[in-house]
């Protein structure tokens, strides 16, 4: 390294500042050893970027928005960031998914309210989706360390399992009887980026759905940014160095340290680490799926959004995409290998719960959809025509747009290969053996090295649980080491 070196050495030295990076820099930092976090890019912050994307005044998160796994993981929970200043904002409703001809279905805070609104499948809801709020922190750090024995909710893990270990397409139709039901579940369970036709996309869907009645569809006010320059900050009060603008291209190029912590890919990890990683390990590493890309837009708007139902303008997450069957048509095109015609949308109103995020009266608007891995082709028009079918003139009130396929993603942010903002593919086989089959896979079999990017478990989304795993496992490492030194 040119820069952040001292006279007596690190004890740990993090390399990447994305969420797990920032939550394993505090935890190591916190506990007593001396951190170094270096960051390639010239800002730290990873998936929790803000950016003037579009135009002044208008702030744009351009990767992570909405943060319920943030609110509900263990490792969130105990670093309490509320104390550093961080300010969760609510919408007036969490997500809402329109139809055609119809009212939207509205997923608000409370169950109750909900349930109601779905009418005859209010009770279906309830025992599934309310059933998994329920039963609380206790199943939720269960799903988010799903490798610890014994589990923290053997029994509502059980409960859970015979349902979330199955095919959304197969649960959906089972369990509610109106479409507009069935098309609420089959948004959740499309965050996974799976064909819904595939195991598990049941369980995406109970806990996606779950984590709206439990803590809420959150945005950080101010941008997400906020959040990591929090954390940042943390480590630095802690007697921690952060250095950005220093890309890691060997583990060579870091200063000598009991533990390196990489929150990095597979496919950075095999380039860091060469011949210094065992031979079956790197051939297991080069294994590793990366899962679909995004194609993604983010809008100025004079307005807000005129959708055919009004209320969808209170919602800070927006699902679009129809019935159960035409989202999950859309994902089994996407998982194919090809682009539909009529893709899933995902879309945040950020401004909804944060004014401050636009200038007085105007608003941000932000909408991805799944594409194959690496694609090249231009989804604008294919996004903006189902914002169209939901919300006519829209185009109205746009002043300025960006956008950004999968190219200019991972350009933006290395670890979003060929656009994957999930840290490699969902599927079953790699929910357990993330990046490789183990109760310990944040360690690798160089003593002294971890992983602890959303490549590991409990993968994607910013609850900072791959961080807080690699660290828990690198202090003991550490402290020994301190030990002897002392």
């Amino acid at each position: 390294m040119t820069a952040a070196t001292r006279p007596d050495g690190f004890d740990a030295v993090v390399v990447g500042a994305g969420p797990n990076g920032l939550v394993a820099a505090v935890v190591l930092a916190e506990a007593g050893a001396r951190v170094l976090l270096v960051e390639g890019a010239d800002r730290w912050g990873g998936g929790l970027r803000t950016e003037s994307l579009t135009l002044p005044g208008f702030l744009h998160d351009p990767c992570a928005t909405v943060l319920p796994t943030t609110l509900a993981s263990k490792a969130f929970r105990a670093l309490d960031v509320s104390k550093d200043g961080v300010e969760f904002a609510h919408p007036p409703i969490g997500a809402a998914h329109p139809l055609d001809g119809q009212p939207a279905v509205l997923v608000r805070r409370s169950l109750e309210e909900t349930s109601a609104d779905l009418g005859e499948d209010g009770q279906a809801w309830r025992a599934t989706i309310g059933a998994t709020a329920r039963a609380g922190s206790r199943l939720v750090d269960t799903l988010f360390s799903p490798l610890s024995i014994p589990p923290r909710a053997p029994f509502a893990g059980a409960r859970y399992a015979a349902l979330g270990l199955l095919p959304a397409t197969v649960v959906g139709p089972r369990v509610f009887r109106t479409e507009g039901a069935r098309a609420a579940f089959a948004g959740m369970a499309a965050h996974s980026m799976l064909s819904l036709r595939e195991p598990l996309t049941a369980g995406y869907g109970m806990l996606l759905g779950s984590l709206v009645h439990s803590v809420g569809w959150p945005v950080v006010r101010g941008g997400s940014q906020v959040l990591a320059d929090a954390l940042v900050a943390r480590v630095e009060k802690a007697g921690g160095e952060v250095v950005t603008g220093q890309p890691v291209r060997s583990l060579d190029d870091l200063p000598p340290a009991a533990a390196v912590l990489l929150d990095l890919t597979p496919r950075q990890v095999l380039a860091v680490g060469g011949d210094r990683l065992p031979a079956g390990y790197r051939r297991r590493l080069a294994k590793y799926r990366y899962g679909p890309g995004v194609f993604k837009l983010d809008w100025a708007l004079s307005g807000p959004m005129p959708w055919t139902d009004p209320r969808v303008a209170s919602a800070g997450t927006v699902h679009l995409g129809g019935t159960l069957d035409e989202i999950a048509l859309s994902e089994a095109e996407v998982a194919a290998g090809r682009h539909p015609e009529r893709p899933f949308v995902l879309v945040v109103q950020a401004t909804a719960a944060d004014p401050s995020r636009a200038p007085a009266g105007q608003h941000t608007l932000w909408a991805y959809c799944h594409v194959p891995n690496g694609s090249t082709v231009d989804m604008t028009d294919a996004i903006e025509a189902q914002l169209t079918r939901y919300a006519p003139g829209w185009k109205d009130l746009v002043l300025a747009r960006h956008s950004r396929g999968p190219a200019e993603l991972e350009a933006h942010n290395a670890n979003l290969v060929g656009g994957d903002i999930g840290g490699g593919l969902a599927s079953i086989g790699q929910f357990f053996g993330r990046p490789t089959y183990g109760l310990t896979p944040w360690k690798t079999p160089v003593p002294g090295l971890y992983l602890c990017s959303a490549s590991t478990p409990p993968g994607a989304a910013v609850h900072g649980m791959g961080g807080w795993h690699a660290a828990r496992l690198a202090l003991k490492r550490v402290g020994a080491r301190a030990a002897v030194r002392a």
